[in-house]
């Protein structure tokens, strides 16, 4: 017998999964749990193709860790190997505590928690099953060890996750720009006074994972048609908990049910256990099961929101640069009340407002430092001849309006 489980990717190949705690958590209910969780949410309603799931996207982090650590080993950088094996289950379960459509959860039927905290909750579940085997992961997982490039690794502005998102959403979408060269970065990076930084050989590599990633945002995750259907989800899930607080009868499953029929927030989690094992039970399935049963329902509000989604009748988005007024908005509803027979105060259920900032590199955060061969080191808006900072560091703010065909 080998001593490890070699997976096929798609993107990067064969994976290799040593055999041991790595092998374990892969097996784990709580990880098999992500196969059910698509990585890019309703994303699949603009890229058909964008249908992989935030196991897929773990196995190719995994990856490209253990790829990092062999490139830092062979550069000199000493890690243990119970540090190798820390860092490499902490990226593994990095996102194990995601919910079905990637933030729509914790927009709607939770509040006051993230899908972090909610990670290290199932961490730590997860490691009393393993007698404490993951408590070095979990550590540096919270950037509570001394060696920090361990957790730059895992959350930074050049981490492994980025790389291999945006490969595998790139690779999934067909959206070409986005496809970085991971390989190439990863061959650059070294470590300075515990700080990761980008060999000078690598500088083109990384000014192109900043352009690529921005224009992933805009392309991909901020989408106009993608925010547009997210909002119907997010209406439909608040239309649901208002009509459950009336004590309306809702088809749901046992785990959404607890949901939308208690307000489960930050104390729930930690108080109660029945919080955090419903949410375990939550995948895309609970979700498409009863938007399916409620396009049928009395309420037509929530029969028109779950019929958008289901048969892809999505709300019209309109991207601005100014924020709409309140005239806006009011006309805007008192158009819909009189289009579909309901009341005005209601008309808040078909339609949105989100305002989406994003820039393109933070330079209050993580740097990425570039490494000279005379030891020198430069942040990248000092490095780059292209990029610099006013236009790496700028928030791009865009209003998106999202309403209810007429």
């Amino acid at each position: 017998m080998t001593d490890y489980k070699i997976i096929n990717d798609p993107v990067f190949g064969f994976i290799k999964i040593p055999r041991g705690i790595l092998l374990d958590i892969v097996r784990h209910p709580l990880m098999q749990r992500l196969t059910r969780i698509r990585q890019l949410g309703l994303t699949q309603e603009v890229y058909p193709g964008a249908q992989h799931t935030r196991f897929q996207h773990s196995l190719g982090a995994l990856h490209l860790m253990s790829e990092a650590l062999i490139s830092l080993q062979q550069k000199g950088i000493f890690v243990f190997d119970s540090e190798v094996e820390a860092v490499q289950a902490a990226i593994l379960m990095h996102d194990i505590g995601h919910g079905p459509f990637s933030h729509v959860l914790e927009n709607t039927l939770i509040s006051g928690i993230t899908h972090e905290e909610i990670s290290l909750m199932m961490m730590d579940r997860i490691n009393n099953e393993m007698h404490g085997a993951l408590t070095l992961a979990i550590n540096i997982f919270k950037n509570e060890y001394p060696k920090r490039f361990l957790h730059q690794l895992i959350s930074s502005q050049l981490d492994m996750d980025r790389l291999d998102y945006l490969r595998r959403d790139s690779f999934f979408t067909g959206v070409t720009e986005g496809n970085i060269g991971s390989a190439r970065i990863i061959k650059m990076l070294n470590v300075v006074d515990d700080a990761l930084v980008v060999e000078s050989n690598g500088i083109y590599s990384i000014e192109n994972y900043l352009t690529s990633r921005r224009l992933m945002y805009w392309q991909v995750y901020l989408h106009k048609t993608t925010v547009g259907c997210e909002n119907v989800l997010i209406n439909a899930l608040h239309r649901a908990k208002a009509l459950a607080a009336k004590g309306t009868e809702l088809f749901a499953s046992p785990a959404l049910r607890y949901f939308l029929y208690n307000d489960v927030d930050a104390n729930s989690f930690q108080s109660d256990a029945k919080a955090l094992d419903n949410y375990i039970e939550l995948d895309d399935n609970d979700i498409w099961s009863a938007l399916k049963v409620w396009q049928h329902h009395d309420d037509k509000i929530l029969s028109l929101l779950a019929s958008n989604i289901v048969n892809r009748r999505l709300f019209k988005v309109e991207v601005r640069e100014e924020e709409p007024t309140e005239e806006e908005i009011q006309a805007l509803k008192v158009s819909l009340s009189a289009t579909y027979g309901i009341e005005e105060a209601d008309c808040q259920y078909l339609m949105g407002v989100n305002k989406v900032q994003k820039d393109m590199y933070n330079p209050f955060d993580d740097h990425i430092s570039i490494l000279y061969k005379d030891g020198t080191l430069k942040d990248i808006t000092v490095a780059s001849e292209i990029l610099n900072i006013e236009l790496l560091s700028k928030k791009i703010c865009k209003y998106y309006l999202c309403y209810q065909r007429f």
